[in-house]
């Protein structure tokens, strides 16, 4: 399983992470969704951390565009996957209770249809003044960014 997991993380090197309009983080991966995808989940899992759940936007977005009149296909893929630490989490809401906001943590896995790539991203913590506050979302961007360093 290792030697497979090992294979699949050769084939799905990062391009680049960019942060778009001030908000995200978006990397590119190579390599097959399901791949990525899985690899993504293992990389949360495997800092302990529990998958509350999965959410399965490509499949609401097609499933509801129909619903409302929309014919473009926005994802061919596209998931997200919440969890929180318990440890960066309490740091975070003790430094401010109203960064509650913030939880659960959100990863998305997504391709776009007429694109190759493997778009892993996360929404980017907001600016605060308080260096406790401060420093936990600096933990909180560099868990999100290890987590996807890893996977891929």
């Amino acid at each position: 399983m290792r030697k497979t997991l090992a294979i699949l993380a050769l084939l799905c090197l990062p391009l680049a992470a960019t942060a778009a309009d001030g908000f995200n983080v978006v990397f590119k991966a190579k390599g097959n969704y399901a791949d990525v995808r899985d690899l993504v989940q293992a990389s949360i899992e495997g800092k302990g951390l529990k998958i509350n759940h999965t959410n399965q936007i490509a499949g609401m977005l097609e499933r509801t565009g129909k619903d409302i009149g929309a014919t473009k296909q926005v994802y061919e893929n596209g998931e997200q996957f919440e969890f929180c630490s318990a440890k960066i989490s309490r740091e975070m809401m003790e430094a401010d209770p109203h960064a509650i906001v913030m939880c659960p943590y959100i990863i998305s896995v997504y391709t776009i249809p007429g694109d190759k790539t493997v778009y892993i991203a996360y929404r980017k913590p907001g600016p605060a003044k308080a260096p406790a506050l401060k420093k936990a979302l600096g933990d909180v961007e560099k868990l999100l960014t290890d987590i996807i360093k890893d996977a891929l």
